[in-house]
């Protein structure tokens, strides 16, 4: 039988959730390839330069030709993010499958994006999806302290949270849809409704964070690989390596925010979820 040439799985998020790690985990096993840039986006159609605000447009744009370079090159080393919108240029992350029984890919803006589940089911019929969900207001912080390294700026959370309302539903920009991104209960329904209950795993971040070989063993399961491979989960990846700390009236208004939702997603996966609302 040819070795496939596109995914079979993805971790499609959700982010600050783990996924990093947990795709470091998984290119660990030899049964597994996982795609050498991880964030490619390419499912999600609302990823597209003409979708982004000026100024990330113009971010964008210089990672343009050291993409396509680096699509081009040996691909040896891993890299993150890198905007793929021809089916071409996406298909170059696997051309060097050499057997594996899984091979993945990870983009956790595909759990937000409306398009993503459809786009992915008409492309490769057979996927598995893997979500890891996160407390949506630990989630949103810690996407803030990560966005305050990334881009250089000093805004409080308050500010952040503001400049994020205000600019929902318009271009995506460095602070939308940060907010939109924990609002789980229609992401994962749209999934649950695109592709059949036993092609769709949904873990937690805090059941992963305490105890990540069972999790990884039944992600291995899951793939239908080795479940007795053990990979070295002693580093972990993107964390925001900080003892700053959420101001309480910040964590009431992003419960408040988060609150219908999370009951919503409580009910639908059968979960009690009253630590979110604390």
């Amino acid at each position: 039988m040819k070795t496939p040439t596109h995914p079979d799985f993805f971790i499609a998020g959700a982010p600050k959730s783990g996924t990093t790690s947990l795709y470091h985990y998984l290119d660990q096993h030899p049964e597994i390839y996982m795609s050498p840039v991880k964030e490619p986006n390419y499912f999600a159609s609302e990823i597209r330069l003409e979708n982004f605000s000026e100024r990330l447009r113009q971010r964008a744009e210089q990672s343009t030709e050291p993409l396509q370079a680096y699509l081009n090159g040996p691909m040896r080393e891993k890299r993150f993010g890198g905007l793929i919108t021809e089916w071409r240029d996406y298909l170059k992350l696997f051309r060097k499958v050499e057997g594996q029984k899984a091979i993945g890919e990870a983009s956790v803006c595909y759990l937000w994006s409306e398009s993503a589940a459809q786009n992915i089911r008409r492309a490769i019929q057979d996927a598995r999806i893997i979500l890891v969900l996160r407390n949506p207001v630990e989630m949103a912080f810690s996407m803030y302290l990560h966005s305050l390294r990334s881009l250089g700026t000093h805004h409080t959370l308050r500010e952040a949270i503001e400049r994020g309302l205000e600019q929902r539903g318009g271009k995506l920009d460095f602070w939308h849809p940060f907010l939109d991104m924990g609002l789980y209960h229609e992401q994962v329904t749209r999934y649950l409704q695109t592709f059949p209950e036993e092609r769709v795993r949904i873990y937690w971040y805090e059941e992963y964070q305490s105890e990540p070989a069972l999790v990884l063993a039944d992600v291995f399961r899951f793939l239908e690989v080795d479940p007795a491979f053990s990979p070295d989960v002693s580093k972990r990846y993107l964390e925001a390596g900080t003892s700053e700390v959420m101001d309480p009236a910040d964590r009431a208004f992003l419960i408040e925010f988060y609150g219908d939702d999370i009951r919503k997603l409580a009910t639908l996966l059968k979960r009690d979820l009253s630590n979110w609302l604390t």
